[in-house]
């Protein structure tokens, strides 16, 4: 089936589910909430209001505000003015830490997205994002785990962008685009819960939609609320504040506020409040209070404020995953989609700087890197899925290093030679196999020094060749094969313990004999549950100096996972691989295939490397690519030997 038919017709059915759950609660009445006008200091036209986060930057700081006349407010309890910033700004956010305030506002003579730090009691240099092709409507900041700031975009006709703009409250000297958006047409306001990774945007005459925030998020979006008969908005939401567990909307149409806290079964709307006679409410921010929350409401007359006893019911908190900066990424792969896979690290025997990182392109064919990550070769030979080598191959007499891959277009398997000098590879040709949908490949090297390529069938059919060359020709003796109940793909050999992990992507992993001769008994490793999301997809071995690791991309929650590669197959964490602000590298989600050396190939890669697929390539957007990690960065975050 069609993935986008089935889409929308999980949106129509979330839509049907949606209205029917929040037209029971929104005919409930409700009293209004009693709000009373905000002094603010003399700068014409309140353009929008925050309550502080913090007044950590600023001790006694309680608001911020902007105007389109006299720039940019901080000020006291008292309404007093602490701080100015001139401009004319519109949309503002904020967000506060150690390092200080940073504020995200609308230049309107511009039409340019600022930012600007504020530390020490002063203000830095106002940093602009250029001037894109269409008129900002609204902007929005989040802050992710490992304290990046993002800012969205919201502009007409439906085009929307995130921008890492700074990292700890401080602005980078380059901002960078993440990625543009298809948002929805007519929006104007959002604002991002940082905990959850949510971003809000409202639709007019529909309703309002929560999107996945995070950089490496797909584009996928839900309704939170629809505008009547199917929900309680009556024409369009504004302003929205974000709460724990929940978020608040102010509808103009009838001068009301909207809650909606969410839970295990969606959202759920609450009894829509009345505000009283308010002329066009558009600007909303809450704080907690004793009790309660604070409201901070904008409309057409000033500022108004009151108290709402009211509190969504937080979600449980969970321990959220280390998160480790890439360091290199490689060129993109030639071809357009979904289309790198796997990678493979060949080492080289004298001079590690030499060493290479294989990667196939599953639409055209194997390529070849450096450790800077420039492609070097790319090897136009079929749909190649799935990659690895092993040293040591006597081919005819001649000493190579081997390559291997699962060809799809013929249902093989591709054979390369490695010059052990220059790490160039050159095509040994193709071997048949009787497979009918060929998918993923490990290779094994037994203690006797005989080298077997173990590909695999959509089916869950894994066949195990012995590879050899006597004569000049590559032949490949099949000498056993099992199989696993569903579709399987990723695999790896622990050459030095003759053990085989083969994964069953919605299954388990699962460990077996690899040598020829023994027989096929599937032992469990560990199960797709809470620490491993499905799809399982590649595996890896690290073989350290006192214990080895596998390594197993997570592909359903975007994490690599790292167990003990000996029973009981202790758990030793899990991580996920973040943007690098400094080099101006996106992080790694949607993972395919992984490898992992412990040879030390020098300088960061001393304790070893980790090469992962990188399955939405962003900042800038482009085709598919690797990514590098040193391995004493994964060592440190989980406290491995």
């Amino acid at each position: 089936m069609h993935l986008s038919f089935v889409k929308k017709n999980l949106l129509l059915a979330s839509l049907i589910a949606l209205s029917a759950c929040q037209s029971t609660v929104a005919d409930k009445p409700a009293a209004a909430l009693s709000l009373q006008a905000l002094a603010s200091p003399d700068m014409g036209a309140v353009e929008a209001a925050q309550w502080l986060a913090s007044d950590s930057f600023w001790p006694g700081a309680e608001r911020l505000q902007s105007s389109e006349k006299k720039g940019l407010f901080v000020l006291d309890g008292q309404g007093a003015t602490l701080s100015q910033l001139p401009g004319t700004f519109a949309s503002i956010d904020h967000r506060v830490g150690p390092r200080g305030l940073l504020v995200a506002a609308l230049d309107v003579d511009r039409q340019q997205a600022m930012l600007v730090n504020l530390a020490n009691q002063r203000w830095g240099e106002p940093l602009y994002l250029p001037r894109p092709a269409y008129k900002i409507d609204g902007l929005c900041l989040y802050r992710d785990a490992a304290h990046n700031e993002f800012v969205f975009l919201i502009g007409e006709e439906g085009i929307g962008e995130q921008w890492l703009v700074a990292q700890n409250e401080v602005p980078l000297a380059t901002p960078k685009r993440v990625r543009g958006m298809s948002l929805p047409p007519a929006s104007e306001y959002c604002q991002v819960d940082d905990l959850a990774e949510r971003l809000y945007v409202n639709e007019e005459n529909v309703g309002l939609w929560a999107y996945a925030a995070h950089a490496e998020a797909d584009l996928v979006r839900e309704p939170v609320g629809l505008v009547q008969p199917f929900g309680d908005i009556g024409k369009a939401l504004a302003g929205m504040a974000v709460v724990p567990g929940g978020v608040l909307a102010l509808d103009p149409e009838s001068n009301s506020l909207h809650r909606y806290q969410r839970s295990s079964d969606g959202w759920q709307a609450q009894p829509v409040l009345p505000l009283g006679k308010l002329n066009e409410p558009e600007g909303l921010s809450v704080r907690a209070v004793a009790g309660g929350l604070e409201l901070l409401v904008r409309d057409d007359d000033g500022l108004q404020h009151g108290q709402l006893a009211w509190q969504a019911q937080a979600p449980e908190p969970h321990a959220a995953l280390p998160i480790l900066p890439v360091q290199v990424q490689t060129d993109p792969v030639p071809s357009l989609g979904d289309a790198a896979d796997d990678p493979a690290i060949w080492v080289h025997p004298s001079d590690p700087r030499k060493s290479r990182v294989l990667g196939t392109d599953k639409q055209g064919g194997l390529l070849a890197y450096d450790l800077a990550g420039k492609q070097l070769q790319d090897l136009r030979l079929g749909r190649m899925n799935n990659v690895d080598v092993r040293a040591g191959f006597d081919l005819n007499g001649e000493r190579v290093d081997l390559a291997v891959a699962s060809n799809r277009d013929q249902n093989s398997l591709q054979l390369f030679a490695i010059d052990r000098r220059s790490g160039e590879l050159r095509n040994l040709g193709k071997l048949p196999t009787p497979l009918k949908d060929i998918y993923g490949l490990c290779m094994f090297k037994d203690a006797a020094g005989a080298i077997y390529a173990i590909p695999n069938d959509k089916d869950g059919t894994f066949l195990q060749y012995r590879l050899s060359a006597d004569d000049g020709r590559i032949r490949g003796e099949l000498v056993r094969q099992f199989k696993v109940a569903s579709q399987p793909e990723g695999c790896v050999a622990d050459d030095r313990n003759q053990r085989l992990f083969v994964g069953e992507e919605d299954v388990a992993v699962w460990a077996l004999d690899a040598r020829a001769e023994a027989p096929t008994q599937l032992e469990q490793v560990i199960a797709v549950g809470d620490v491993v999301h499905d799809d399982i997809e590649g595996l890896a071995i690290y073989q350290g100096a006192t214990r080895d690791y596998l390594v197993i991309s997570s592909q359903g929650n975007d994490s690599y996972v790292v167990l003990d590669a000996a029973a009981p197959y202790a758990v030793r964490g899990a991580f996920r691989i973040g943007l690098n602000a400094q080099l101006g590298i996106d992080g790694a989600s949607e993972t395919d295939g992984l490898d992992v050396t412990s040879a030390n190939l020098g300088g960061i890669w001393s304790a070893g490397m980790l090469v992962v697929q990188d399955g939405r390539k962003r900042m800038p957007e482009d085709r598919q690519n690797y990514k590098y990690l040193p391995w004493s960065a994964v060592a440190e975050a989980l406290g491995l030997e």
